[in-house]
């Protein structure tokens, strides 16, 4: 698979590929290993390398891989880096471009190019909301392909949690109350064979599809092993359906989303003990996650705090680090005598200005050494600041100039302020 800028292999034996070769060649900027992955850093145009890849090798299947036991598995974080690389990075993409265009439309709205009720509005709002309203269903399909099971199921399960007449049970007085005088009271207004169910919003949510999606595909393994070879094309999804929806509703998503509310009040809780502090160490070692590959790690709890506090402080503080790599790179072009590191600078550069930094730090700033602890530190002070004055993230958007509409508030009216 590939990302924005790098091509992510999981090999058998990483040590069979020719790593110095590699690093040698035209094009490649440097190779990393991380997170059980080998990663060959190519730049801005990948997605061309990728595509080139896959077909001479003859890598890309539509059907479900299963792991065969082989490659190096790592240690916990390793593989936890790796699962959520693997479901979040397919849809990273348009999920920054639908950030973007939900971003400039409440920045037209403040600037009071449109109007909020304006059929203009409407048509943006809904490309912006699309992919994250029915993020379920995103992820099912790729949580479902990491798992080794079949997508469309994972879909159909996602598409489950987010069916619209589900939401208009929740009105009137409920059958009675579960948990009551908890924090997990929660009225029932629906049973299903008997058993009470508890409505959730589903909507826009991160962890009870990725669970519902690994207990899909253990069902669906399970039911292949079980079920005659004549009749498993509509009985496995027919029973793997009937089992892990209904479970789905009734256990695994009032537990995840109970459980996601309690991931987001922690982080807050975390982020509120100091600001400042939480600023300048996010921000001062964004760049060295993004390196290993540890980046991953703090997306999933941005996406959880998008959508159960409706914004996230903590990934805004990596806001100035990308703007910090740049500034490095633009010292390089300033003082350096040697033709190719200037030539490597410009586009280095430009690259960053939206976001993407790879080639700067492997091509320029951590052969430097310098340069990236510079980039580092000032990526820190920037942290600080955006910690100490509030600066939050109400949307996952593009990246460098192009993050800027993600901090606007979609409900502040007509206040240009980023911060409360």
């Amino acid at each position: 698979m590939h990302c924005i800028t790098r091509l992510r292999f999981k090999l058998k034996d990483e040590g069979k590929a020719n790593t110095d070769a590699l690093k040698n060649m035209e094009g490649v900027i440097t190779v990393m290993k991380s997170g059980g992955q080998y990663q060959v850093v190519i730049g801005n145009h990948v997605p061309d390398v990728y595509k080139t890849v896959v077909e001479l090798g003859g890598f890309q299947s539509q059907s479900p891989v299963e792991e065969d036991g082989g490659g190096e598995k790592g240690g916990l974080l390793a593989r936890f880096i790796d699962i959520i690389a693997s479901i979040f990075t397919p849809i990273l993409g348009v999920l920054a471009a639908t950030g973007m265009i939900k971003g400039f439309n409440a920045l037209f709205v403040t600037f009071g190019w449109i109007d909020a009720t304006s059929g203009t509005y409407q048509i943006l709002n809904a490309i912006g909301d699309s992919l994250f309203y029915f993020f379920p269903i995103f992820l099912g399909y790729t949580a479902m392909k990491k798992f080794g099971g079949s997508t469309f199921i994972g879909m159909a399960i996602g598409a489950s949690l987010v069916y619209p007449t589900l939401t208009t049970l929740t009105g009137g007085e409920p059958l009675f109350t579960l948990f009551t005088g908890s924090m997990f009271q929660s009225p029932v207004f629906i049973t299903f064979l008997g058993v009470p169910v508890i409505l959730m919003s589903y909507a826009s949510s991160v962890i009870p599809i990725i669970l519902a999606a690994w207990f899909g595909a253990m069902v669906e393994k399970w039911l292949r092993k079980i079920i005659p070879d004549v009749v498993k094309a509509f009985l496995v999804p027919f029973f793997t359906l009937l089992i892990v929806v209904p479970i789905t509703f009734i256990v695994i998503g009032p537990i995840a989303t109970w459980a996601g509310s309690l991931l987001g009040q922690a982080t807050l809780f975390i982020y509120n003990l100091s600001p400042m502090l939480a600023g300048i160490f996010v921000g001062g070692l964004w760049q060295v996650f993004v390196i290993f590959g540890l980046h991953w790690g703090l997306v999933p709890i941005a996406i959880n705090n998008l959508s159960t506090l409706g914004s996230d402080p903590v990934l805004a503080t990596t806001f100035a680090a990308s703007f910090a790599q740049i500034g490095a790179v633009l010292g390089v072009w300033l003082k350096t005598k040697q033709q190719k590191l200037k030539s490597l600078s410009i586009p280095a550069f430009i690259s960053g200005i939206f976001g993407v930094t790879e080639p700067a730090i492997y091509g320029i700033t951590l052969p430097l050494k310098k340069p990236f602890i510079i980039s580092c530190i000032a990526a820190a002070v920037g942290g600080g600041i955006i910690g100490a004055t509030g600066v939050k993230l109400y949307m996952i958007g593009g990246l460098g100039i192009f993050g800027i509409p993600s901090h606007i508030n979609p409900e502040g009216g007509a206040t240009l302020a980023i911060w409360d």
